[in-house]
This record gives C-alpha cells, structure tokens and sequence, in this order.
C-alpha cells in the first residue's frame, strides 16, 4: 500500500465519507484497532494495488483501521 498525500482533507473527506453525516475534521473518534482517541481530521489516505483508496486511522500504518473502525466516544 502507498499512502497518498491529501492536500484539501475537508473536500477529501466530504466526497469520499462512504457514510451519512460526515465527520468534521475536529471531532474526536475511538479507533476500535488500536483503542486511541484520534482526531478525524488527522487521518491518512493509502492506495492499494488495485488503486483503491481508504482512510485509514491517524495511526496507519501500525494501525490498519479505516474509518469504518472509528466510534464515538462515551
């Protein structure tokens, strides 16, 4: 996997949020792979071999949760 540098996060993650009601990239999630607290907006982006891309947490590449991984917090 290559990680791809996002230079607009907002506009990144508004078009590409797979999901209703996008996150802001200040809000605050649980990533259920490594259990941090993560900031949304500190996400990254990797391309695998068939050219798809995936947000990944803030912590990939150690961590290999995407955003379908991240919870609220309690």
């Amino acid at each position: 996997m290559e990680e791809v540098i996002i230079k607009d996060k907002e506009k990144y993650l508004q078009e590409n949020y797979p999901f209703l009601d996008v996150p802001k990239l200040t809000d605050k999630k649980r990533c259920l792979h490594c259990d941090e607290i993560i900031t949304v907006g500190d996400y990254k982006v990797y391309r695998d071999e068939n050219n798809m891309e995936f947000i990944y947490c803030t912590n990939a590449p150690e961590c290999n949760g995407t955003l379908i991984d991240w919870w609220p917090i309690d």
